[in-house]
């Protein structure tokens, strides 16, 4: 992830276009926004357009703009999302959705920087950066004929993938203390943090929401808890249950990390040397199998 962030960080100083792929509730507006925030654009106006929810009359007019009499019962000119960017960026969240002729006019536009509102004969000249996302494989749309060569390659001149959060589980007790932290905030409710049986079942999880789902998991959590510490019972009922069993192998790793943890008083550095595994390793562990090492060295 360390990696990444540098990434975002380059590709914003460029003035390039960008296109942010992953998987939906993977965070791609954040990604989004921070590259504006980073810009040199970034005195300017962030626009966002929901590519996905709106029908085609009504995307163009929302990026175009229309002059009066435009569309029936229409009486009042409005500008665009284009003419709101300028100077600015302007984010098209899931631009796989976009219709065919919606593409061929976002194409000119890229093409010569300037836009015609919807009834209008005349051009405005627009300077907007083009920052855009996507859940689909736009390759795939492209051989399906679905979405226009010519755009991807306009659009696609700086692209980014999010990393799966199923592949960075390690980064999920510390999301979880972020998020914690920030509901805390919100409510006031005293809230300082997760058991480590609750998180084992949080990081054995596959969460295919990604972190759209774990941040509403952890509201839901916090707003059961009713202690300063959410544990298991305080989760959504599908990631309680989630490893609940564990096979032979891992029954046995769970019994000498905790034989080892109790011969070392919770020392986690020794505990380590004693197994030959690193510190991390054992931090992993004890997130994994849920071990409360407070309520081990106890018994």
């Amino acid at each position: 992830m360390q990696n990444f962030f540098k990434l975002i960080g380059k590709v914003a100083l460029a003035d390039a276009p960008v296109v942010i792929s992953g998987q939906s509730g993977i965070g791609k507006e954040w990604v989004a926004r921070a590259i504006h925030d980073l810009s040199p654009r970034r005195e300017g106006p962030f626009i966002k357009v929901n590519c996905a929810a709106l029908d085609e009359n009504l995307l163009a007019s929302g990026l175009f703009g229309h002059v009066k009499g435009a569309f029936r019962g229409v009486n009042n000119p409005r500008i665009g999302r284009f003419e709101a960017a300028c100077g600015g960026t302007l984010f098209l969240d899931e631009i796989g959705d976009i219709s065919a002729t919606t593409q061929i006019k976002l194409l000119r536009t890229l093409e010569e920087k300037e836009i015609e509102r919807v009834g209008a004969h005349h051009p405005i000249k627009i300077d907007v950066r083009i920052v855009s996302t996507t859940n689909k494989n736009l390759e795939e749309l492209i051989a399906r004929g679905r979405f226009r060569e010519d755009l991807y390659f306009r659009i696609n001149v700086l692209p980014i993938t999010c990393p799966p959060f199923c592949d960075r589980t390690e980064d999920i007790p510390i999301i979880v203390q972020h998020l914690i932290q920030r509901y805390s905030q919100k409510t006031g409710k005293n809230i300082l943090g997760v058991t480590p049986a609750a998180i084992g079942k949080m990081t054995a999880y596959a969460w295919p929401g990604n972190v759209r789902e774990l941040s509403d998991a952890i509201d839901y959590a916090a707003a059961l808890c009713s202690r300063t510490y959410i544990d298991i019972e305080d989760l959504p009922a599908v990631i309680g249950r989630s490893a609940e069993i564990m096979d032979n192998a891992d029954l046995e790793k769970r019994a000498e990390l905790i034989r080892a943890l109790r011969q070392t008083g919770g020392n986690r550095s020794e505990a380590a040397r004693i197994l030959g595994v690193s510190r991390v390793t054992i931090w992993k562990q004890i997130n994994k199998f849920g071990i409360d090492i407070h309520r081990e060295l106890a018994v």
